[in-house]
């Protein structure tokens, strides 16, 4: 009997009316002969509350009672959905992290995913029992409830579908699939049916927020096929085309999608900043006298360009932030500054990163040179660029945003007929 692992996000388990319409979409896969895990997020909203509650119990808490505190959210989820299940007679029985166990590392909050034991689960579901999971959370080394972070639910399922050789795992959220680029600016943005894990987890590092990019890189890792479809359909809904076989985008490895599209997607992602070094000394080390200090302060850095000077002996380096992060990164720079030795920093805020995306872009010429012509037919300034195999990054300024990824949403023929 085939195996099916299905997540369900917040906002799809928002109140008890949308956790019964949850335990409709559950109930079809039952009846279509699926052996079935569940995983829930809290309920919207919720995990903010509790983060804000033990904020105010004590603003430097202890990393393990927080964690026991924002983890009972998901755990009221599960059970609230089992109850809904076995309302409509279904045999379902609901499981906390430590209950499977799924063994984390002992970063309580961010904790990292190390050992999933699937076999209790399988037992159960070969037995005919749907197992709803508390998404967000596992067992850390101490024994105490470790949490994975923001948008670790995804990362459970993902897992918990590696861990018991599910068929697939089916990702409900507040949208029908993952689009092109972002419909909200691009009306003509359309659903894609199937997106390579590769692209996928571009996307997400770049700015779509579909899913969550740890829950990519573990379904690439492990194989799992992934399907993103919305919880917002009610299969009972009588003017629904086929309750059977809802709309939605697999996500899958690269030889499942027969015809490749040069550029598959436009993603960006808002609110970056930018840090110019200037005459730094162009010898062996100056990197690292950079970038180490950065990393040790967890700083994310991304696009890097080197300028180096006529005579070669200083080389200006440009590189982005988080704007977050721009305030504390130019401390950690003018702190370091004797050991790197440059002449002068600049900044500039409120950048935004456009990133051109598409497996197809290994074997076609000239993907980026037509990007940078019609950006430059809009009048829009290119800040620095980086690439890879199937990407193209793109920073501008961020009041050009919107111009820009319609303009490259239609440059490659992304919009919908």
């Amino acid at each position: 009997m085939a195996r099916l692992v299905m997540k369900f996000g917040g906002t799809s388990v928002a109140d008890i009316d949308r956790i019964r319409i949850v335990a409709r979409h559950v109930k079809r896969e039952v009846d279509a002969g699926f052996q079935v895990a569940v995983v829930v997020s809290a309920m919207s909203g919720k995990t903010n509350e509790l983060v804000s509650w033990t904020r105010a119990a004590a603003p430097m808490h202890d990393a393990r009672e927080y964690d026991a505190v924002v983890a009972s959210g998901e755990q009221v989820t599960s059970g609230l959905l089992a109850i809904a299940l076995q309302e409509m007679g279904i045999n379902a029985r609901s499981w906390q992290g430590w209950q499977i166990p799924i063994r984390t590392d002992g970063a309580h909050g961010a904790a990292r995913i190390v050992d999933i034991d699937g076999s209790r689960l399988i037992e159960r579901l070969e037995q005919g029992q749907v197992a709803v999971v508390a998404g967000f959370q596992g067992l850390g080394p101490d024994n105490r409830i470790a949490t994975l972070g923001r948008g670790g639910s995804d990362t459970s399922a993902v897992a918990i579908a590696a861990a018991i050789k599910a068929d697939r795992c089916d990702i409900y959220t507040d949208v029908d699939g993952v689009y092109t680029t972002d419909p909200r600016m691009v009306p003509k943005a359309k659903r894609l049916d199937r997106v390579s894990h590769e692209e996928m987890l571009e996307m997400a590092s770049l700015g779509a927020k579909v899913l969550q990019v740890r829950s990519v890189e573990l379904a690439m890792v492990h194989g799992v096929r992934t399907f993103v479809r919305s919880s917002f359909v009610d299969p009972e809904d009588p003017g629904l085309a086929d309750p059977n076989n809802p709309p939605g985008t697999l996500i899958c490895d690269e030889d499942e999608i027969v015809e490749k599209q040069v550029v598959t997607g436009i993603a960006y992602a808002k609110d970056e900043a930018q840090i110019s070094l200037r005459e730094v000394a162009d010898k062996p080390g100056v990197a690292a006298a950079v970038f180490v200090p950065l990393a040790e302060a967890n700083i994310n850095v991304d696009m890097i360009v080197q300028n180096v000077s006529e005579d070669g002996t200083t080389t200006d380096m440009t590189f982005t932030v988080p704007n977050t992060d721009f305030d504390r990164a130019w401390k950690v720079l003018a702190e370091a500054r004797d050991s790197i030795g440059y002449t002068s920093v600049q900044g500039s805020r409120d950048l935004t990163k456009v990133s051109v995306i598409g497996i197809g872009m290994r074997s076609h010429a000239g993907v980026a040179a037509s990007a940078f012509k019609a950006l430059a037919g809009k009048g829009i300034n290119i800040r620095a660029i980086t690439t890879s195999e199937i990407k193209i990054s793109i920073l501008i300024d961020a009041a050009y945003t919107e111009l820009a990824v319609r303009t490259l949403h239609s440059l490659y023929g992304l919009d919908a007929a």
